[in-house]
């Protein structure tokens, strides 16, 4: 269930969203196929550790995160996905439900720019079972978030997976 200091933060701050309700998906490309959604349309959202600090970065599901693009971006020597336990003791979250909502862990956060053009995005509702339907701009303006080329697209993979499935 979504918590209830995601859906103040949003009220307080006038941000519309759909809540979307759906089976338990534990990543992003099982919610694009339980919701047949447009990978390009939900945002996965991946804690960072460098060598000063915590970012949360979000991208389209179908991208991977080029940690030499994130390193060279935030001028740092060290980039690397930090680990569960970091987000269970340090940010209080469940491995695989984090939002991009950085302001409420008081960390930075970096939007793909692949994000913005897909309007409107599925998020992470901070739940297996529930994800937000919002604009993509206003999370950028909500998160006051620095936009980015973070990301390469690993479509590829993804539609042998899928081509695997269909046999």
């Amino acid at each position: 269930m979504i918590s209830k200091k995601i859906i103040a933060y949003l009220a307080k701050n006038k941000v519309k969203y759909d809540l979307v309700k759906h089976k338990k998906v534990f990543t992003a490309f099982d919610l694009s196929q339980t919701l047949k959604e447009k990978m390009q349309k939900i945002a996965k959202t991946l804690l960072v550790k460098t060598d000063k600090k915590y970012v949360l970065v979000v991208l389209p599901a179908h991208y991977r995160l080029d940690m030499a693009k994130v390193k060279k971006f935030l001028k740092t020597k060290k980039a690397e996905l930090a680990p569960e336990q970091v987000m269970k003791k340090v940010f209080k979250v469940v491995p695989g439900a984090m939002t991009p909502f950085g302001s409420l862990h008081k960390v930075e956060v970096i939007l793909d720019k692949a994000l913005i053009k897909a309007k409107d995005v599925l998020i992470s509702a901070g739940s297996f079972t529930e994800s937000m339907r919002l604009k993509a701009n206003d999370l950028q303006k909500l998160e006051n978030a620095s936009l980015a080329d973070l990301g390469k697209m690993a479509e590829k993979k993804i539609k042998k997976v899928l081509k695997k499935k269909k046999k």
